[in-house]
């Protein structure tokens, strides 16, 4: 494996070196166009240049010019197939400090992903940025170099520098980042074990991506399998029950830090009426909590959640009475999609001092990502600031127990996992079954306007002309039946990949096929192709 990781790498050298070139090219080209098309008059002719043609020539030039110099490397570069790698960080490697600077909106999902498959070694791709996690799937033409590129995208965008993000990513490739997801999926990486949040933010990427047609075949198969893996784990195992949300984590922890006798009389305040707020109201109503007031931009949510649940008042204020309404709350919950904190020190310090009855301390319980609550909020006496990081408190409870329910998901997690790389693998197949086949009908339809020309066309019926062209589709049929068996990977039988692929490199000398340096050359022509536009 690391001799192939070698010679991709150096391959993928020579892919950039010439993309660099053909760029340069092109440029030049763009210029010199310019200036023809402008015209000029030497002895008393016009010579003028036709601006867009010649810039188009320039362009499918430089493209060949990059293929060709890219196939002198192409032979090493095949030995080793696109790698599927997950790149991120989460909730159990880095900071909310970290993650905040690296998170994603879910409409920014689409931009970066456009970003990502932009650079020069990444062919798909697909962001998971959630309060707890940002991770970046890929399918990388190579390992190493496409590893670089997406680390030095993350720092670009976070500012933070590249040796220090290191220092908190995880990456994993192929098969690892596969379970990764499908784990993921399931809640098994989750900071609470089995919530079912996580699954509805995997199925928002699968949506977002067909929505914007961002996603590539290999990424969408995974996380639709990831999906059905997450399913099957809450199904077929009792690992929800009893499982919590950061939203109920958030409500359990708030009432860990009242005084036990004033905890149902504690005012509650609830800052974004979203799906997580959403989750806070409900977990609010199981701990017996009676009114809860709402600050949202607009009244129209605050109304559906009051229709949904009508075991507790909840009283709507704007989003201009924010503050006042902190002032006449004991607990302030925060879960909005702010950029910048809606709370910061001097924020905290015009607030009222609470009751000493209520402990004498307001608690902010932030559960946003970025922070709506800055951490200078606990400089202030009558201040305490929670976020999501702070809830590992609650969920350590009951740890034996979720582990063992963990181990009983592993069992589907393998048995998708096993699907979805079968999948895979038949995929290696595809291009040397369609030119076998395509080969052997040109054969056939050459062979057969020769035997139907020494016939002659008066000599034959429209039925006989029938039978003989179904005579020779059925030869091809049963001579191809055999081959084709043998490239089958799909795990429907016993044969190995590696056998697989064995037969489909006979197959590909027997009949000069040359599947493999078609599709890298179809890939990286593609590339430069969409470098240029």
């Amino acid at each position: 494996m690391m001799a192939s990781t070698t010679s991709a790498t150096a391959a993928g050298g020579a892919f950039a070196a010439a993309k660099t070139r053909a760029g340069s090219s092109a440029a030049g080209g763009g210029a010199c166009a310019r200036v023809a098309a402008g015209g000029r008059r030497r002895s008393g002719v016009v010579v003028r240049c036709d601006a867009g043609v010649e810039a188009q020539a320039v362009a499918k030039a430089a493209s060949v010019a990059a293929l060709e110099q890219f196939k002198i490397s192409a032979d090493r570069y095949m030995k080793e197939r696109s790698s599927i790698a997950v790149i991120g960080l989460s909730v159990h490697t880095a900071s909310v400090e970290m993650r905040e600077k690296l998170a994603v909106a879910e409409e920014l999902w689409p931009r970066a992903i456009s970003e990502l498959t932009s650079l020069n070694h990444i062919e798909e791709a697909a962001v998971l940025s959630t309060c707890n996690r940002m991770e970046i799937y890929v399918v990388a033409l190579s390992w190493n170099r496409g590893i670089r590129e997406v680390v030095d995208w993350m720092s670009k965008k976070s500012g933070i520098p590249a040796s220090e993000l290191r220092e908190h990513l995880f990456m994993l490739r192929d098969s690892d980042a596969t379970r990764h997801l499908f784990e993921v999926s399931a809640g098994l990486d989750s900071l609470v074990l089995g919530e079912g949040q996580i699954l509805a933010q995997v199925k928002q990427v699968v949506r977002s991506g067909q929505n914007s047609g961002g996603l590539g075949k290999n990424i969408d198969r995974m996380f639709k399998d990831a999906i059905t893996a997450g399913k099957r784990v809450r199904c077929e195992t009792n690992i929800s029950s009893g499982a919590v949300s950061v939203s109920s984590a958030a409500v359990e922890l708030a009432l860990m830090k009242l005084p036990k006798s004033e905890c149902l009389s504690a005012r509650m305040l609830l800052i974004g009426a979203g799906k997580m707020g959403k989750l806070v109201v409900k977990h609010l109503i199981a701990k017996g909590c009676k009114k809860v007031v709402v600050v949202n931009r607009s009244m129209e949510r605050v109304d559906a959640i009051r229709e949904e649940m009508k075991d507790i008042e909840i009283v709507y204020r704007p989003l201009t009475e924010m503050y006042e309404a902190a002032a006449e709350a004991d607990v302030v919950f925060t879960s909005t999609a702010s950029e910048t904190p809606l709370f910061t020190k001097e924020h905290a310090e015009a607030l009222p001092t609470i009751s000493d009855a209520m402990g004498g301390v307001r608690l902010f319980i932030d559960i946003s990502v970025p922070r709506n609550v800055s951490a200078c909020v606990s400089e202030v006496g009558h201040a305490r600031v929670y976020n999501v990081d702070d809830l590992k408190e609650v969920v350590e409870a009951n740890k034996e127990d979720r582990l063992r329910k963990a181990m009983e998901a592993q069992t589907i997690i393998t048995q998708e996992l096993k699907r979805f790389e079968a999948w895979r693998d038949s995929l290696e197949t595809v291009p040397t079954i369609k030119k076998l086949r395509s080969y052997a009908d040109r054969i056939r339809a050459s062979e057969l306007e020769k035997c139907l020309q020494k016939i002659g066309e008066d000599a034959l019926t429209k039925k006989m002309r029938r039978s003989i062209e179904e005579l020779s589709t059925g030869i091809v049929n049963k001579l191809l039946h055999g081959p084709l068996q043998h490239l089958r990977c799909d795990g429907s039988d016993s044969r190995t990949l590696d056998e697989t692929l064995e037969n489909m490199h006979a197959l590909n000398r027997m009949f000069s096929l040359d599947t493999e340096k078609a599709i890298i050359e179809q890939k990286i022509k593609a590339k430069v192709e969409k470098s240029q536009n």
